[in-house]
C-alpha cells in the first residue's frame, strides 16, 4: 500500500515552500488509495513549541489536507536510541569529539589545498585512551560511516540520480547533547513505518544519498525519492529571504482562498497550466509528479487572487450564509445581496465594503462638470425602499429632464449613489441602498 508522510518541524509556521512537500505526499497518497502521515519532527526540545504544533494543523485543515494518524518523533526516542546502539556494535556509528572550530579549520585547511571539505573520519583513528581523555573534556557525538561508493536512484522528478558518497561528510547523526538529529530519525520512521514514497525539495538530495545508506544499514525497504524544484520570487530571486511572509497562516488572514493556494502549488513547475479546482479530491485525480522540472519555480503571490476571486464568485450563497448573517444582512435581502456583491469580490472580506454602502450609503463622488445634472437627478429619486423597476424608472426621468444618455447618464449616477465606478448591475443594487447619501 502507498504511504506518504509529511514531517514538518514544530519550530515555525508552515510556509509555501513546505506547502509544496505536504501537499505532493498528500496527493500521491489520496490518488492511490493510500496512507498519509503527519509526522512531527519535534526532537529539538528547546526549539518545538505546542503553539507550533497547533498551528501545523489549523493550516493543514484549512487547506483540506488531513491525514490518517499522526507520529510524533518525541514519542519515539527509546526506538532511535535501540537502532543507534545496533549501528554502533556494527561498526556505522563512530564516535566524534571535534569542536566547530577545529571543523571549520579543517575545511579551511582542505579548500586551500584544492581537495573538497569533506570529513577526514580522524575519530576513527582515535584509540580507546585517546576517546576516554577527550570525553572527560566533552561530550561525543555520533557520524555514520558512509560506504564510499556511489548513491543512485531514479528520481520521481530529477530522473537518474548518482553521488559519489566519497564526496559526501559522514553524517552527524547524534549530537552530543544527545538530540537525535533529522536524517537519522526519519530513517528510521520511513522504515519503520512503512513509507512508500517520499517527495520533498530539491535541497534534500544529499540528504537522500545518505538516508538511503542509512536505511540499507538498517534494514530497511528503500522507498521511492522525488526532489521537486525550489521557489523563488517573481524575479527569480531567492524567495527564502521573504518566507515569513509567505506562512500559510499569513496568506489566509490576507484573505486567499484554500482552493486557490493548492491549486497553485499542485500545477506550479509543471506542464499543466495553473486552474482552479474546487476540491482536493479534483486535484488529486489529475496528479503526475512526471509533468514537473527541475528547473527553479517562480511563485508570485500575487497570482493567487485572480484563483481567489474565481473560487470566491463560484461559491453558492450556503456557503456564505454565515458570514453575510454576521455582517448584519437581514435574513430576507441576504441572498440577494450575495448574489448581487458577490460578481465584484475577490476577497470575501470585500463584501463588508458593499453591505457599508447599501446599509449606510456611500461617500458620493461627483465630478465638477456633473454637479448640477447629479444635482437634478437626485431630485428626482424618491426615498428609500426601492423595488426591481425602481432604477429603470429612475433613469427614464433622468434622460427626459437632461437629455443626457449612455455612459454620461449612467456613471455620474452610480458613482453619487456607490461611490464607485464600477460595481453590480444598478438595477439589482439599488433594491439593497437603504440609504442614499447623495441625496443630503
Amino acid at each position: 500500500m502507498t504511504t506518504t508522510r509529511f514531517a514538518p518541524s514544530p519550530t515555525g509556521h508552515i510556509h509555501v515552500g513546505n506547502l509544496r512537500a505536504a501537499l505532493f505526499n498528500y496527493l500521491i497518497a489520496r490518488k492511490a488509495g493510500g496512507t498519509f502521515i503527519l509526522r512531527l519532527d519535534d526532537t529539538d526540545r528547546e526549539r518545538s513549541k505546542e503553539e507550533y504544533v497547533d498551528g501545523i494543523k489549523r493550516d493543514l485543515e484549512w487547506l483540506g489536507i488531513e491525514w490518517d494518524r499522526i507520529e510524533r518523533q518525541s514519542d519515539r526516542l527509546e526506538r532511535y536510541s535501540e537502532v543507534a546502539q545496533n549501528l554502533r556494535e556494527s561498526g556505522k556509528l563512530y564516535e566524534v569529539f571535534e569542536t566547530p572550530a577545529e571543523l571549520d579549520l579543517k575545511r579551511k585547511k582542505q579548500l586551500n589545498m584544492g581537495r573538497p571539505p569533506v570529513y577526514d573520519r580522524a575519530g576513527l583513528a582515535l584509540s580507546d585512551e585517546e576517546k576516554a581523555r577527550l570525553r572527560a573534556d566533552r561530550a561525543p557525538y555520533w557520524r555514520f560511516m558512509l560506504d564510499q561508493s556511489r548513491i543512485e536512484w531514479e528520481d520521481g522528478i530529477l530522473g537518474p540520480i548518482s553521488i559519489d558518497a566519497a564526496s559526501v561528510s559522514d553524517p552527524v547523526l547524534i549530537r552530543a547533547d544527545g538530540q537525535v538529529l533529522y536524517t537519522f530519525a526519519s530513517s528510521v520512521d520511513d522504515t519503520d513505518m512503512g513509507v512508500t514514497d517520499i517527495v520533498r525539495g530539491a535541497d534534500h538530495v544529499t540528504n537522500t544519498a545518505t538516508q538511503i545508506q542509512i536505511i540499507e544499514a538498517i534494514g530497511g525497504a528503500l522507498p521511492r525519492f522525488a526532489h521537486h524544484s525550489l521557489l523563488t520570487g517573481a524575479g527569480g530571486e531567492e524567495l527564502s529571504k521573504r518566507i515569513g511572509a509567505l506562512s500559510i497562516r499569513d496568506l489566509r488572514a490576507a484573505g486567499v482562498a484554500p482552493e486557490a493556494l493548492v491549486s497553485m502549488m499542485a500545477r506550479l513547475g509543471s506542464s499543466q497550466p495553473v486552474e482552479l479546482r474546487m476540491s482536493l479530491s479534483e486535484i488529486a485525480d489529475g496528479f503526475d509528479l512526471s509533468q514537473f522540472g527541475a528547473s527553479p519555480t517562480k511563485f508570485d503571490a500575487g497570482d493567487l487572487w485572480p484563483l481567489t476571486r474565481e473560487r470566491n464568485q463560484a461559491l453558492p450563497f450556503s456557503a456564505v450564509a454565515g458570514e453575510i448573517a454576521a455582517l448584519g444582512v437581514p435574513e430576507d435581502q441576504a441572498e440577494r445581496f450575495w448574489r448581487v456583491a458577490s460578481q465584484n469580490i475577490t476577497k470575501l472580506a470585500d463584501l463588508a465594503g458593499w453591505w457599508e454602502i447599501c446599509a449606510k450609503g456611500a461617500e458620493p463622488v461627483i465630478e465638477d462638470e456633473d454637479r448640477e445634472f447629479v444635482a437634478q437627478a437626485m431630485s428626482l429619486l424618491p426615498p428609500p425602499p426601492y423595488d426591481d423597476e425602481s432604477w429603470a424608472r429612475f433613469t427614464a426621468e433622468v434622460k427626459e429632464a437632461s437629455g443626457r444618455k449612455g455612459k454620461g447618464l449612467f456613471m455620474p449616477l452610480r458613482k453619487a449613489l456607490t461611490g464607485q465606478a464600477h460595481g453590480p448591475d444598478m438595477a439589482d443594487l439599488l433594491p439593497l441602498l437603504q440609504v442614499v447619501r447623495a441625496k443630503n
